[in-house]
């Protein structure tokens, strides 16, 4: 068992944890045996010991390494396990090259550092209160899930360097879906919506999994969302397809309006050669460092994140109270309402 938990303290981590002890347990029946069986990847020994882990079998990391970006740690030991050392190592170098461009390139052909200003231009002043990172590959279909973390725990700040509250907007919300699947679903709203939504595309030009042609048309669709974005369709166009189609001048006049794109929607594409870990490796780190830079210039601490805070510790105030079958009374009038809802449904 591998349990990798920087504090050995996360609420959700050391119950699995736990259970996962308790399940062991019964069939070795001796404690000692846990130290055999269980390594831990964590900065806290005393409570990796005290769960009946041997300090030998600790794979430590630094204490100031947040967990949003601890994958290139002994974090990613399981990464390393799942994938093979070759593979982990190619992780590694991969996001290594990103960090040497970071480093060494001048501003005008940094990518992060790009990356971030285009973002910081139309959250900051045109408005964009969302991004969607949009990768036309299944296998990358947990990256904009994984970048909300990277992202908003990150930069969801609204008190600066100096503990003054910013009077400006930063992180943006992250989200987003698969391409193909993002098309069926959610890219109206993205053409013809209200809001604008600045949006990644990130396809790789070589597939994994080569069937007829079913790669060239995912990038078809990849090329055309993006052109379609920039572009959009102007009335007059409109109406000439409409004539085109035969449609009478009623009928022109009547759908004309629902198929108007405005165009001039902000895009990134992003083309890769393949996915692959070093190139996966790149592209975690290119929106590690537009991330860190976004936060260097809102001027607000991307390495903390308090607000997760708040709730895990009224979750630990409120953990004992659901024990028990009276009512609770010791919160506001809605919490109390939905604890005691709670207590009444589960009999």
């Amino acid at each position: 068992f591998l349990i990798a938990s920087k504090t050995f303290t996360t609420q959700e981590t050391m119950t699995n944890a736990h259970s996962a002890r308790e399940w062991f347990l019964k069939a070795a029946n001796d404690e000692a045996q846990i130290a055999k069986h269980f390594v831990a990847l964590s900065t806290n020994e005393k409570e990796v010991v005290k769960f009946g882990i041997d300090k030998n079998n600790m794979f430590q990391f630094w204490d100031w390494v947040g967990g949003r970006y601890s994958l290139w740690s002994a974090i990613g030991l399981s990464i390393a396990l799942t994938v093979g050392y070759d593979n982990f190592e190619n992780l590694l170098k991969g996001a290594h090259s990103v960090d040497e461009h970071f480093h060494t390139e001048a501003f005008e052909k940094n990518i992060p550092v790009l990356m971030a200003l285009i973002s910081l231009w139309y959250v900051n002043f045109f408005g964009a209160q969302t991004e969607a990172i949009l990768p036309y590959d299944q296998y990358m279909h947990r990256f904009a899930a994984y970048f909300q973390q990277g992202n908003m725990e990150s930069n969801g700040k609204s008190v600066d360097r100096n503990g003054e509250e910013v009077d400006y907007q930063t992180g943006p919300i992250i989200w987003g879906e698969p391409g193909t699947n993002g098309q069926h679903a959610f890219y109206q709203l993205i053409h013809q919506g209200t809001v604008l939504i600045p949006c990644d595309f990130i396809a790789p030009a070589q597939t994994h999994n080569p069937l007829s042609d079913h790669h060239q048309k995912l990038l078809s669709n990849f090329f055309a969302q993006t052109e379609a974005l920039m572009n959009g369709k102007s009335e007059e166009e409109v109406e000439q397809e409409l004539i085109k189609a035969g449609k009478n001048p009623e009928e022109v006049a009547r759908l004309a309006p629902f198929k108007i794109f405005t165009g001039n929607r902000p895009t990134n594409s992003i083309l890769v050669k393949k996915i692959t870990p070093f190139t996966l490796g790149q592209l975690i780190a290119m929106y590690e460092h537009k991330i860190f830079t976004q936060g260097v210039i809102w001027n607000i601490f991307s390495f903390d994140q308090w607000g997760v805070e708040l709730g895990k510790q009224l979750a630990n105030k409120i953990l004992p109270e659901l024990n028990g079958e009276e009512a609770v009374s010791s919160h506001d009038s809605s919490t109390n309402g939905l604890i005691n809802a709670f207590k009444e449904m589960r009999k």
